[in-house]
């Protein structure tokens, strides 16, 4: 039965996406929405931005058709409803980033206080085990606005956020299949529903792009694998979370867009900026002027994630305070590589100017 539900709603999101997505290019150009290119901008042309709607469609309609909606599920549609009209609203007219925040805390809010999802145990990371229900909500707050911004941010180049967004869905749904419990079901069907919705807009999307999925798509992408990444933390709490090392297979396939977040966020205080200022000091801003494509980058983007997986899964039998240590270790190294070589690349081309 769980094949024969997942096949379905895998399919209606993927059919829906792939087939709202021409008429939605076609509106766009006819009515002027789209997104004009500037020094920020990678792309040549003036390019629709409005594939999250298309994304919207595909997932909502195939996991209100075919999937299993419990408590948290039920949530989760009503939050993410609210996501894609402030979504929608700034791809078309702009927003304020106030606004934003506001409504994306409404969102959190719905999916955190009513649908009671909290992370209030740690799991012996950094020997922290339960924490107060105050902070627990507190925190769990900050994680579901920290990863849906940081899909937002990281939506760069043409299927980097999007193809970051599928593999993160199907890792989600193959450990929630794979805890073999019936109550876990419905997030497999949350993540399959996001992931064949994905596909759709990538047919479109990888370089170079007819269409991009906008502040809608990114927002409503990583809101939603910021809830599944969540429900895999809650799982340990009943489980032997030292056989399961679940916290770290919830952070490996995001590991890029958090900490890509982080490094600019840092770089922007440390220049006495606003955090939330646009510039181009993103990962893939580096690689692009390291000579990389964006195909090329999203492909090196998506193996350091399976190796990432891989890894944590390997070394599962390792401590979870050493795992994520490690985890971090490894990123910040490859950032580290990364901006010496463009640091380097950039004073060469300054002196054979």
């Amino acid at each position: 039965m769980i094949f024969f539900s997942s096949i379905l709603t895998f399919s209606w999101a993927l059919f829906v996406s792939l087939f709202a997505i021409p008429s939605i290019i076609q509106v766009a150009h006819k009515k002027q929405i789209l997104d004009i290119p500037n020094n920020r901008r990678q792309h040549l042309f003036d390019t629709p931005r409005l594939g999250g709607l298309a994304i919207f469609a595909g997932f909502i309609s195939s996991i209100l058709l075919f999937g299993e909606i419990d408590n948290a599920v039920q949530k989760l549609i009503a939050s993410t409803i609210i996501i894609f009209f402030i979504g929608l609203k700034d791809d078309m007219v702009s927003v304020s980033a106030f606004k934003k925040f506001f409504v994306q805390i409404l969102a959190a809010s719905i999916i955190v206080f009513l649908g009671d999802i909290k992370i209030d145990d740690f799991q012996g990371v950094l020997n922290i085990t339960l924490i107060p229900e105050g902070i627990a909500y507190l925190f769990t707050l900050v994680v579901v606005l920290g990863i849906t911004n940081a899909f937002n941010l990281i939506d760069g180049l043409d299927g980097l956020a999007g193809s970051i967004a599928l593999f993160a869905c199907l890792i989600y749904s193959g450990i929630f299949f794979g805890l073999g419990s019936g109550e876990y079901i419905p997030y497999v069907l949350v993540g399959l529903c996001l992931a064949g919705a994905l596909i759709g807009f990538l047919k479109y999307n990888l370089h170079k792009a007819k269409i991009f999925m906008g502040d809608t798509g990114s927002l409503i992408s990583g809101f939603i694998i910021a809830f599944l990444a969540i429900k895999i933390v809650l799982v340990p709490q009943r489980m032997n979370y030292e056989q399961y090392p679940l916290i770290a297979l919830a952070i490996a396939p995001i590991i890029i867009p958090i900490a890509d977040t982080l490094r600019v966020f840092i770089l922007r205080l440390l220049a006495s900026s606003s955090p939330f200022s646009p510039d181009n000091n993103h990962l893939h801003h580096r690689l692009l002027g390291l000579g990389l494509s964006q195909l090329s980058i999203v492909c090196l983007t998506l193996l350091y994630t399976l190796l990432n997986v891989f890894c944590v899964i390997w070394f599962s039998w390792v401590n979870i305070t050493t795992l994520l240590i490690l985890m971090a270790l490894s990123i910040i190294f490859v950032m580290i590589i990364i901006e010496i070589i463009f640091k380097k690349r950039s004073r060469s081309c300054i002196k054979n100017i």
